[in-house]
């Protein structure tokens, strides 16, 4: 009997739970636990984006080979159209290496914020399966994507040291690499902003896709900005385009020996300072939407 009336009072107890951790499951977290979550998440970016070069590469008999072969075609074919029938490289010292820089940078930012844009799109299988931050996708990708151009960046060096006239290796060089971490930065704001958009209207991605040929074409990919010295307003708003700074900081260092206008690495690093800060907050703001049925 005692043992009944004990049992009796523990089942009548009030346990009393302390809610305030407690969150809905799949609920979005806060802006600053998300941003730290992506660093636990780390070797899951590394290892997503290794092992998709692998799978790619495996579908190719070329494999790897096609990442330095794509770049070398698209600049000969430039070369053709645009240096040999139309003659924009007129009045440009060095052009051959001029479209080469041109040609294989702006290819790496085109390819990563089109790639990036669908990564969530692209992977709803893994989005609706398991719960981890959206935005690791996304970096992923773009990492990816920079370890894919890495022996394209090798091979442009290459080509801007052998092709006459063959241009000599000074300290400036060294600017490459400062330069190439913004624009991977910069590819990775964009790419968050227009992957949360993709990700719930995909047609969005033909888009983009278009803007980055119309883009390709007002970045001095294969002409020279002075062509254009007579329209004072195309000349400001070339200024403005990240892509042109990128590029122009490339030729300048690698090029001609010089140091770029400073206005480039500003205009540079306060797009990719705004598409950072834009994108991590818009992407956040959906986090809890990817993947749901449309």
């Amino acid at each position: 009997m005692a043992d009944t009336g004990e049992s009796r009072a523990e089942a009548a107890a009030v346990v009393t739970v302390d809610g305030a951790r407690l969150r809905r499951v799949g609920a979005r977290p806060g802006l600053g636990q998300y941003i730290r979550s992506l660093w636990d998440y780390r070797s899951f970016i590394l290892f997503d984006s290794r092992s998709r070069i692998a799978g790619a590469n495996s579908v190719n008999a070329l494999g790897r080979v096609w990442m330095v072969l794509n770049p070398i075609l698209d600049g000969a074919a430039y070369f053709l159209v645009f240096g040999l029938l139309l003659g924009t490289g007129r009045g440009i010292e060095n052009f051959l290496g001029y479209l080469v820089i041109g040609v294989f940078l702006f290819r790496y930012t085109s390819g990563a914020i089109t790639a990036g844009s669908r990564s969530i799109s692209g992977n709803l299988s893994i989005v609706r399966a398991f719960r981890f931050p959206r935005a690791t996708l996304v970096i992923a990708t773009n990492m990816r994507e920079l370890l894919l151009f890495v022996p394209t960046l090798i091979t442009m060096v290459v080509l801007v040291l052998t092709i006459p006239p063959a241009e000599d290796i000074t300290w400036r060089w060294l600017l490459l690499i400062p330069l190439l971490a913004l624009q991977t930065l910069f590819n990775i704001g964009a790419s968050l902003l227009l992957s949360r958009f993709v990700a719930h209207w995909a047609d969005l991605s033909n888009l983009i896709a278009f803007g980055t040929r119309i883009w390709l074409y007002l970045s001095a990919v294969f002409f020279s900005i002075e062509r254009f010295e007579h329209v004072p307003a195309l000349v400001t708003a070339m200024h403005l385009n990240p892509m042109y700074c990128v590029l122009d900081i490339a030729r300048q260092s690698l090029l001609y020996a010089e140091a770029a206008d400073p206005m480039r690495w500003i205009v540079l690093g306060a797009w990719t300072a705004v598409l950072l800060v834009v994108g991590i907050l818009v992407f956040w703001s959906a986090e809890e939407t990817y993947g749901e049925d449309r």
